[in-house]
């Protein structure tokens, strides 16, 4: 009877108002914010060929002359199933067997953009906007796992302006700061109907799934799901800074850091028991012998008022080390290791305001990330003066501990990156970029159980549900870029 809402610090998505699919990245990151970067899974760190640099480790803007733009497009296409595996609600009845149908879009956009600019021969400065994180998930409200999330929509942008030093020949500094905007609409089903039968066991003495008391609700005529949608936004702010050595004309190393950012969406909780049908006999509500009946819709709406929403986030911070070496003319070679303090997210409390007297009670969601790791390699094949080829391949852990804390809105798993791309000169000013990568997701069970229960009352809001399944999960992405070097 009550909604369990998602953590707040995974409903983020696109920029520019474009949506984007589950996370490719580990957590609830995007995962590509430069086609030429992903042409190689991300390991260029440091190879600073192009303006989008600045968003991988800004101190590499000492390396680009002029002026110089890139702005890309990455369309990422998903082929994702979920089977159910017996989920059930807080009684521990079926909830049915529905396994959430297309639950993700047939495809996605994302753009990205960079501009750097070289003030004189030691100081570089430049803009990026790019999509930090990113889901979108629409199962419907008839699959199993509905008193978990039906519909999840939600976007970012990241405006990042960065300045570097170039200290000598061999070192050069960067530093940059983030504003970042967070918005996010999730929809819910709420069990009406396990919440009556715990109201009406309590009244009688039973339990809610005995024979008397289910019979009672059939003859009460009770069907149907409430809905629950959860609203907020905010803008946050963090700072991100790089270091670069170049050891000869041919080798580079990097350092980058990017910090956590403290975010507090505020927004609206909304109820709609419009869909629930049925009455509650008076005497089952007061204990008392009172003639009468009361519509489960209005009793719920009494019940759980439309309130303010509030929660406070912490998107974390992450650190990275890479290189990148000129084997010969033709080859060159790189990599990229980078960790992501995702145990920042060890629960997410959302609050709900009191609305005329009515106190809905925190919903509490259990997470308990871990820390993890990216490792990316690559490789550059120059096979002519103007054909600049990309290949590259990269592990990237997830922070999910175990299936009972794997949760629907964000059913990540270890992946696997196979990228291939390419770099063609139009002219001695321009050049486009070209990419395509296949990410395989490892198979990924839940098993996850709410804490709270349909009639939690002031103390909690929540379902008390358990969603039981298996996620297969790959993603291809393909990605177009165009610089240009003024």
């Amino acid at each position: 009877m009550k909604l369990k809402s998602l953590s707040f610090s995974v409903m983020v998505g696109l920029a520019f108002g474009l949506p984007v699919p589950a996370a490719m990245a580990s957590g609830y990151h995007f995962g590509s914010q430069s086609v030429s970067g992903q042409g190689a899974s991300h390991a260029n760190s440091a190879e600073a060929g192009d303006a989008s640099v600045l968003f991988y480790n800004p101190a590499g803007m000492s390396l680009l002359d002029g002026t110089q733009f890139s702005g890309g497009l990455t369309f990422v296409i998903p082929d994702s199933s979920y089977t159910d595996h017996g989920s059930t609600n807080y009684l521990g009845q079926s909830t049915g067997s529905g396994n959430g149908g297309t639950y993700a879009p047939d495809f996605v956009v994302a753009p990205s953009f960079y501009l750097t600019h070289q003030l004189n021969d030691r100081v570089h400065i430049g803009l990026g906007m790019f999509v930090p994180y990113g889901a979108k998930l629409d199962y419907g409200g008839n699959w199993a796992g509905r008193y978990s999330l039906e519909k999840l929509d939600m976007k970012t942008i990241n405006i990042n302006p960065s300045i570097s030093f170039k200290l000598d020949d061999r070192q050069s500094l960067g530093f940059g700061v983030s504003a970042q905007y967070m918005d996010a609409e999730l929809v819910q089903g709420a069990d009406a109907k396990t919440g009556v039968a715990l109201l009406a066991a309590k009244r009688l003495g039973l339990s809610p799934t005995s024979p008397l008391v289910q019979g009672a609700l059939a003859s009460y005529g009770i069907s149907g799901d409430g809905t629950g949608t959860v609203d907020g936004d905010d803008w946050g702010f963090g700072w991100n800074v790089g270091y670069m050595f170049k050891l000869d004309d041919r080798t580079r190393f990097g350092l980058a850091y990017r910090s956590k950012v403290n975010h507090t969406l505020k927004g609206t909780w909304d109820w709609d028991f419009s869909n629930v049908t049925g009455a509650v006999p008076n005497a089952i509500l007061t204990g008392l012998p009172i003639l009468g009946s009361t519509s489960v819709s209005t009793l719920a709406g009494m019940e759980h008022p439309d309130s303010n929403a509030t929660v406070k986030v912490v998107t974390p911070e992450s650190a990275s080390a890479n290189f990148f070496h000129e084997l010969n003319d033709k080859i060159d070679v790189m990599g990229d290791l980078t960790w992501t303090r995702h145990s920042r997210l060890n629960e997410i409390r959302i609050q709900q305001s009191t609305v005329n007297g009515v106190s809905q009670g925190d919903l509490v969601i259990n997470q308990q990330w871990k820390n993890t790791y990216k490792l990316s390699l690559g490789m550059n094949y120059h096979y002519s003066d103007n054909l600049l080829l990309r290949t590259g391949v990269a592990y990237d852990q997830s922070p999910v501990k175990n299936d009972n804390l794997r949760h629907p809105a964000l059913p990540d798993s270890d992946r696997y990156w196979f990228s291939v791309g390419a770099n063609y000169k139009l002219n001695k000013q321009s050049s486009v970029d070209l990419a395509y990568s296949y990410v395989y997701f490892k198979d990924g069970n839940m098993n996850y159980t709410d804490s709270c229960n349909p009639a939690g009352g002031a103390s909690c809001t929540g379902n008390g549900e358990t969603t039981k399944g298996e996620y297969k999960t790959n993603l291809q992405i393909v990605g177009m870029q165009y610089n240009y070097h003024f």
